[in-house]
């Protein structure tokens, strides 16, 4: 049983989510009875206040979790040296303080129900001579590749995590999806909560676990909506068919980028939990709105860019390149990066 207190802030990703399910992702070994008793107890807070075991959090918030019930954790096992080998050449950017990776799709970021093999955990394999690793500072969907930020201490990682709060971090995604937009630039803003307690077209609550984790699109005022901000514009476009996004999120919601491309009537190419149209929607059923043969049936969707302080002065400034799956829809369409990325002129809120 730990015997201090912990000041732990919530990811960026990770705005939104309920209490009992961040701190499952957090303590995975706590028993919910214990979790129920200190939500009761009041001794589980939120900056500092009461909370419900329901309540959604938002990213930047401070959760004080006190001294917690758990079993004697299991052995750590060794680092495999593999990840080492696996790490090393996704390395975009290091110095004494910072990692940036390169993650691959389909590799998922941290742990989770069936995840043995995932950035976190391999990160062990890069502790340095002092005994430290390097920690996640943002996190990626397992099927978004490209920019992956990591600190080298959990000192420069709390300060990171400062900066992407306060919006001190300009990330740049790009995308390819279905049609073309219109206008071709412009600001989505919209309301999203999870997709718990949703009701299907009978009433019916909704009981499967990828329903339960999808966002969904709702009214200022409801329930646990969460305001979203994503800034686009497109670079390129094969018209009608598809469009090359570059996406600027000004908010950090889980799924944001997916949730709002759906909602504008362009779901990014392969993506199969945000790529939902209606049965009156006289896109779903138009031949000329049809994705092309020939692309593979991954999510097109990559973190391109991440732009911020350095903790000992200067910016740091790292470019993914595209992953292989994208590259070859780009080859296949003829599109080339420009001299500068039309999301650079749009305004920054």
């Amino acid at each position: 049983m730990a015997n201090i207190v912990e000041m732990v802030a919530v990811g960026e990703d990770e705005g939104g989510m309920r209490l009992d399910r961040w701190m499952r992702r957090r303590y995975p070994a706590l028993p919910q009875s214990h979790l129920n008793k200190i939500v009761r107890k009041g001794e589980l807070r939120v900056e500092g206040r009461r909370v419900e075991i329901s309540t959604r959090l938002e990213s930047g918030q401070s959760v004080r979790v006190p001294p917690l019930d758990l079993p004697a954790p299991k052995p750590v096992a060794a680092a495999d040296p593999q990840d080492a080998a696996f790490l090393r050449p996704l390395i975009l950017y290091e110095d004494r303080d910072v990692l940036v990776l390169n993650k691959p799709w389909g590799l998922p970021t941290q742990g989770g129900s069936g995840v043995k093999r995932h950035v976190d955990g391999m990160l062990a394999a890069l502790v340095d001579s002092k005994g430290e690793r390097p920690v996640l500072v943002h996190r990626l969907d397992r099927d978004t590749s490209g920019v992956l930020l990591c600190a080298k201490s959990r000192k420069v990682a709390a300060d990171l995590g400062a900066l992407f709060r306060a919006r001190e971090t300009k990330k740049i995604y790009w995308a390819l999806v279905e049609g073309c937009p219109r206008p071709e630039n412009g600001r989505i803003s919209l309301f999203l909560a999870k997709g718990e307690g949703m009701g299907d077209e009978r009433g019916a609550k909704v009981k499967d676990h990828a329903e339960r984790e999808r966002m969904r699109v709702v009214r200022h005022g409801d329930p646990d909506a969460q305001h979203s901000i994503t800034l686009y514009a497109t670079v390129d476009k094969v018209r009608p068919r598809l469009a090359w996004l570059s996406l600027r999120p000004i908010t950090g919601r889980t799924h944001q980028l997916r949730a709002h491309c759906e909602a504008i009537g362009h779901p990014i190419i392969g993506d199969p939990k945000y790529n939902r149209r209606p049965a009156n929607d006289p896109a779903r059923n138009d031949p000329l709105r049809a994705v092309p043969p020939g692309l593979e049936p991954k999510l097109h969707l990559m973190a391109r860019r991440l732009v911020l302080p350095n903790p000992r002065g200067g910016l740091i400034d790292v470019t993914a390149p595209l992953p292989p799956h994208m590259k070859a829809a780009f080859d296949m369409f003829g599109f080339a990066a420009p001299p500068r990325d039309p999301i650079e002129d749009a305004p920054y809120e």
